[in-house]
């Protein structure tokens, strides 16, 4: 029998999933640690080949439970921190591409909170400004698993954002609900640079908020629009893979657009949902009712401005805005410039 995840199984939560690419560095750590594929497999109730070529997916749960086995077999106590070293631009796939062609660390922030589903289903990005300090949260779907999961994460953000920046991106400090193992607290500062607070209410970290202006050293923003539209075709992908509740929402907004009657509750009513019911079927799918109304509002607006003839003021009514300068504020929040820009690069 496999060994049970930490956490309390939920159906709920089964169609879960962790990419190919995002496992590798965990297979990469377990192997430098003189621990195979395969011993890894069974330790984690899998078959002892099923790693032997990687796959697209497993899923959530099995990957913390190999995570676990892989800090267990290596007799590793920060086999999540190793594990996060490991991270590249490849480990987050399509949004990875993405967030190297962003134009400053707080657009690929922003990208952060929609795309991360791509890589996987662990768990969710959240930012907060607090005056002169920004406030990372990261969510996890599995608070109940092993601690290497959420030490895995903050490891392969500061990692990946310390490359993006090419210098050490420093917190001011960092936070986890998890217990203190007791370990080298050393190790942890190599890693994350700080020593983290143990026992808190969130997973999050601080840092100055001038971070989030800060450009991307050598992003090729040029490519910024391609990759972006490949990253919500596989957004697209990933709803109809799903129950088909995002696409179902997608339609029903896409409909209700033209008469400006888009608020959760009616929508919701229209879809045989209550909107509670509704919210909570989103964010098993790691979705949002404002995410899904952004991305379709997002796909139009491109659509709209490929259409020449059409001005911004009319766009922006077409898209229930009130105001040329709210479609404008929103628009360069999804993609990272104004719509003019926009049209401009797109023909």
């Amino acid at each position: 029998m496999p060994p049970p995840c930490s956490n309390t199984p939920d159906p709920l939560l089964d169609s879960r999933r962790v990419t190919g690419a995002y496992l590798q560095p965990l297979l990469d750590t377990a192997r430098e640690q003189g621990v195979s594929a395969s011993r890894l497999c069974v330790a984690a109730g899998l078959a002892p080949d099923a790693l032997s070529t990687l796959p697209d997916s497993v899923p959530a749960q099995r990957y913390i439970a190999l995570l676990g086995a892989g800090a267990r077999l290596a007799r590793d106590p920060h086999f999540g921190l190793h594990v996060g070293e490991k991270v590249r631009p490849s480990t987050y796939s399509a949004y990875g591409m993405v967030l190297l062609a962003c134009s400053s660390f707080g657009h690929a922030m922003q990208l952060t909170q929609r795309y991360e589903s791509l890589a996987h289903d662990l768990g969710k990005s959240e930012l907060a400004l607090e005056g002169e300090r920004a406030r990372y949260e990261w969510v996890s779907h599995y608070p109940d698993a092993n601690r290497h999961l959420v030490e895995s994460v903050f490891a392969g953000i500061r990692v990946f954002g310390s490359w993006m920046a090419g210098q050490p991106l420093q917190a001011h400090l960092m936070r986890f609900m998890h217990a203190d193992a007791g370990v080298d607290p050393a190790e942890y500062r190599r890693v994350l640079g700080v020593l983290p607070e143990f026992g808190a209410a969130a997973n999050c970290a601080v840092v100055d908020a001038a971070l989030l202006a800060m450009p991307v050293p050598n992003a090729d923003t040029s490519l910024f629009p391609v990759l972006q539209e490949y990253a919500e075709r596989q957004l697209e992908q990933r709803a109809r893979d799903n129950d088909g509740i995002a696409a179902r929402l997608r339609a029903a907004l896409l409909r209700r657009l033209p008469h400006g009657d888009t608020r959760l509750a009616p929508v919701a009513t229209e879809l045989g949902l209550s909107a509670r019911t509704l919210q909570r079927k989103l964010a098993e799918a790691g979705s949002s009712f404002q995410a899904e109304f952004d991305a379709v509002r997002f796909s139009l607006a491109r659509d709209y401005l490929r259409q020449r003839e059409l001005g911004l003021v009319e766009i922006a009514f077409k898209l229930g805005f009130q105001e040329q300068s709210a479609f404008t504020h929103a628009f360069r929040e999804w993609s990272g410039m104004n719509p003019g820009a926009w049209r401009e690069r797109a023909a």
